[in-house]
């Protein structure tokens, strides 16, 4: 037995299939990942990636909450502790930045299939939603955060994808940043409008 081949028994394995299946995903996307794809990728049999999961779906949930993991952190980087509508925008940038940079990882982690079981998804996931909980609350405290967070969380969420997809041109990072930006403010100003009017 090889040596790289000896290390998947003292639990490697399962880092070196995730780590092919990212390989993967930046290479081919979604379409070309399979455990038996990760499998010849990390140089174990066609049988050894289901030690560690089930199927395909379960394999592209590690991957996601990887994913989740390493956004949280890229977020978190971009301004630790945000307290005014600006901070917020900034962090809104940090996530479409996120997408551009990822583009293979984030249409895994939000747009291929996963299995609803998988704890660890489900843990990351649930990370970033307190993440996003917590920003909501600490800029807008008298703001309903349940409700605000989705509607943030969506808005953001909807310009990765625009971005992404080519809706919106992606070309010049600080284009990309000031249209986020500005989209966030404008957003937020019109809420702040409409409060008023109503109140």
């Amino acid at each position: 037995m090889s040596q790289a081949n000896s290390k998947y028994h003292h639990g490697d394995l399962r880092a070196a299939c995730l780590r092919a299946a990212r390989e993967l995903l930046e290479e081919d996307g979604g379409a070309a990942l399979s455990l038996r794809a990760v499998a010849r990728r990390a140089g174990v049999s066609a049988t050894a990636p289901y030690r560690h999961f089930a199927d395909r779906d379960a394999l592209v949930s590690a991957v996601a909450a990887q994913g989740y993991r390493e956004l949280a952190e890229y977020l978190a980087g971009a301004h630790p502790a945000p307290r005014t509508p600006d901070d917020l925008a900034e962090i809104a940038i940090a996530y479409v930045r996120f997408a551009l940079e990822r583009p293979a990882l984030f249409r895994a982690m939000f747009a291929e299939p996963c299995d609803p079981d998988s704890e660890e998804r489900v843990a990351a996931t649930a990370a970033i939603w307190e993440y996003v909980h917590g920003i909501v609350h600490g800029v807008f405290p008298g703001a309903d955060p349940e409700a605000l967070s989705v509607g943030v969380w969506s808005f953001v969420h909807g310009l990765a994808f625009l971005h992404l997809d080519g809706k919106l041109d992606a070309d010049d990072p600080g284009a990309v940043a000031d249209r986020v930006r500005e989209a966030v403010r404008a957003l937020l100003t019109a809420s702040a409008a409409m409060r008023g009017a109503t109140a």
